[in-house]
């Protein structure tokens, strides 16, 4: 598994062009999606929310808007990683939800409504929740994309995008979910770049 693991991790690249004639099955796709799904979030919150483009027309509406990068087009499914946001607010009723999942005592659940709230107000009046969020974001769209290369299927980060723009055109409210970053899948027609990485000693410290 762990050798499986770092061949994916040599597989994946940031692939800037796909081969526009091939297409994910569907149950692979779910798969990767899945992969979020389950990923780590803070306080369990998983703000992230998933909106997959596979039609041709808006992936050209949006290209424009992503600084005309050719992955936005030319990938199979373009998926655009949106993170909630007031419904994180302090005493919300989503915060409320998903806190009250597990199976735990009256007085424990309203003790960590405590704790909740008082993390969230924090967040809200120092960098703002969506900024909190949008990082859980990241965690899943890592999952994902690793999950993806372990299956040969290729994928792409993207924040070079107009957000406010983007926003806009998906109708979207920013006072309840913004757009964290976007993440295209597809196959590469290029053949990976040599992976150049630090190596461990100089990133790494023990104490």
């Amino acid at each position: 598994m762990k050798n499986a693991f770092i061949r994916a991790m040599h597989y994946r690249h940031a692939c800037k062009l796909f081969d526009e004639s091939r297409r994910i099955r569907e149950s692979e796709m779910d798969a990767v999606l899945e992969f979020g799904r389950l990923s780590p979030s803070s306080f369990g919150m998983e703000p992230w929310r998933f909106l997959v483009v596979r039609d041709q027309k808006l992936k050209e509406s949006l290209r424009p808007l992503c600084w005309n990068q050719p992955q936005i087009t030319t990938c199979s499914d373009l998926v655009l990683i949106k993170s909630i946001v007031a419904p994180l607010a302090p005493g919300s009723e989503y915060s409320r939800s998903m806190l009250s999942r597990r199976d735990l005592p009256q007085e424990k659940i309203e003790a960590y409504f405590k704790i909740y709230d008082d993390f969230a107000a924090h967040k809200l009046a120092t960098e703002g929740l969506f900024c909190w969020a949008s990082r859980q974001c990241y965690i899943a769209a890592a999952n994902m994309m690793t999950g993806a290369a372990m299956m040969g299927i290729d994928s792409c980060p993207i924040e070079g995008f107009e957000k406010e723009k983007i926003e806009a055109l998906l109708d979207m409210d920013p006072a309840r979910e913004e757009l964290a970053l976007i993440v295209a899948f597809g196959y590469r027609v290029n053949e990976a770049p040599e992976k150049i990485r630090l190596p461990l000693d100089q990133i790494t410290e023990y104490r």
